[in-house]
């Protein structure tokens, strides 16, 4: 690991954090013999913590997936609910994919009983965390970068935003170019 250098025959680490986890290397010498050089993995466990969870639009009999990403040590168990009501691998319509940094909710065909809250828990012995996000209808007749719950829209593509912000930058440029 950078910045850790001992002269001494121990290396003490205070405050470790999971940023140091890593392979330490210790060697040893003398006048009399080659260095002898062993190396030491170091693992630090922590609680998870959840990187990545986001809303995902998807129109009616269409496949969806919600996605949460965690880190831990040792590995998160995830858990699903939808509202209050925990989701059970095998129920109809639904599959849940749990792998050691994520799991994967899959919608194999969207109804309108399927849009709404769901929460993503991540567990380990040291802890747990959840992050919510919500599954949402999503129109296949006019995709936009703007939908979903909390967008705005303002049914003109935002043409006018976009060209009156040029206008207001091209004038003070050409209030400037007069004066010289």
């Amino acid at each position: 690991a950078v910045g850790f250098i001992s002269e001494d025959e121990y290396l003490e680490i205070t405050g470790i954090t999971r940023e140091q986890s890593g392979e330490y290397e210790c060697s040893a010498s003398n006048d009399v013999a080659a260095p002898v050089v062993q190396r030491v993995k170091v693992t630090v466990n922590y609680p998870p913590y959840i990187s990545d969870a986001k809303s995902t639009g998807v129109p009616v009999g269409q496949k969806g997936i919600l996605l949460c990403e965690a880190s831990a040590v040792p590995s998160a168990d995830f858990q699903w609910y939808k509202d209050d009501k925990r989701l059970a691998e095998g129920q109809k319509g639904l599959k849940v994919e749990n792998k050691a940094f994520f799991s994967r909710l899959t919608f194999f065909n969207v109804s309108e009983q399927d849009y709404g809250n769901y929460t993503c828990v991540a567990s380990n012995q040291l802890g747990n965390t959840n992050a919510s996000m919500i599954l949402y209808e999503e129109t296949t007749t006019a995709l936009t970068p703007w939908k979903g719950p909390g967008a705005v829209h303002d049914g003109n593509n935002g043409a006018w935003r976009r060209g009156s912000c040029v206008w207001l930058l091209a004038l003070p440029l050409v209030q400037l170019a007069h004066h010289f």
